[in-house]
């Protein structure tokens, strides 16, 4: 009988979560996942089976881990928002930092009494490298975060390399921003979208204006099923590495709010912005954009969505829903 790959998945009721999990069950795999307790998860597919729990509690997860003894462990767990990462510095330092390097460690426990290669992928961010001296970025770029996310993103980056040199297959993946329908409409892009298709279909909750913060904040934007099969891809690689996940193309906010009114018919669309200033993040890395060179050549990976395509996609469904 054909030995079934298990795989570990926290973080699984976010957007990454649901088509990660998609991806390996579509494979075959065996898939457990870490929700929170109450959390609602309407992207999970039925099939993957959830335990209650929190990443946090590194204990708790830990004797989950040692139980199911999974092939592979992914870490999607975060505090994906760095605007709350300014209000809650020291929650974010847990989950995204400290709780990472717990399951780290419980992966090379797991490893270490089976006797079995377990496979560890971290979903790291290009906020690790903060305000980089040089664009594009890529692995070789200083990490060196300048908000709080970022921080605790940078920690469990580096430690992903002090477990790699303990033997553990281990790749941290360095991935830049990337969306799709599934956003939540607390994130800058969901919220064009959002309020895009709102205002062209005249919605009667319409806002007269969309709102937002610095326009002129450059972003390198794909598609999130695109860096969830990176994320599968690393983890089937003979040896653990670490990649920068990205499409290499650069846009902006304001590009980003053009597009999405295009997409909606929109032509005239400038008086319908507005900026607020309270918007404007403390500290904001003015462009963001990777060179992933090395995974396109190592994990023979590539993106298929480009950026019109993402942010049309994005409306089209936020369309949809209104209509």
């Amino acid at each position: 009988m054909k030995e079934v790959t298990t795989a570990f998945i926290t973080g699984v009721g976010g957007q990454d979560g649901g088509y990660l999990a998609e991806l390996l069950l579509a494979r075959g795999v065996e898939v457990h996942a870490l929700v929170l307790e109450g959390e609602s998860t309407p992207d999970v597919p039925g099939a993957v089976r959830t335990h209650v729990g929190d990443v946090a509690d590194v204990a708790g997860t830990r004797a989950l881990l040692l139980d199911l003894a999974p092939d592979r462990v992914f870490n999607l767990a975060a505090i994906s928002s760095v605007a709350q990462s300014w209000s809650e510095p020291d929650r974010t330092a847990l989950v995204n930092g400290t709780a990472a390097v717990g399951l780290l460690e419980s992966a090379y426990r797991v490893a270490e009494r089976t006797g079995r290669q377990v496979r560890f992928v971290q979903a790291s961010s290009a906020e690790v490298f903060g305000q980089p001296p040089s664009s594009p970025q890529d692995e070789s770029t200083p990490v060196r975060p300048i908000n709080p996310y970022g921080a605790a993103k940078a920690y469990a980056h580096l430690m992903v390399a002090v477990y790699r040199g303990r033997g553990l297959h281990a790749s941290s993946l360095v991935l830049y921003n990337h969306e799709s329908p599934r956003r939540p409409a607390g994130f800058v892009t969901r919220k064009i979208t959002r309020t895009v298709a709102a205002i062209a279909t005249g919605a009667d909750d319409a806002p007269a204006r969309l709102v937002l913060g610095n326009l002129d904040a450059r972003r390198d934007w794909g598609w999130a099923p695109d860096y969830v099969a990176a994320l599968a891809a690393a983890a089937d690689a003979p040896h653990g590495d670490d990649y920068v996940v990205a499409t290499g193309v650069a846009h902006s906010v304001r590009d980003f709010v053009a597009a999405a009114f295009a997409r909606a018919g929109v032509s005239d669309w400038e008086g319908l912005v507005e900026v607020d200033p309270a918007l404007v993040r403390p500290a904001d890395a003015t462009e963001l954009v990777g060179d992933a060179s090395k995974a396109r050549t190592t994990l023979d990976w590539t993106p298929t969505v480009d950026f019109a395509g993402v942010v049309g996609r994005m409306v089209d469904a936020d369309l949809a829903l209104l209509r």
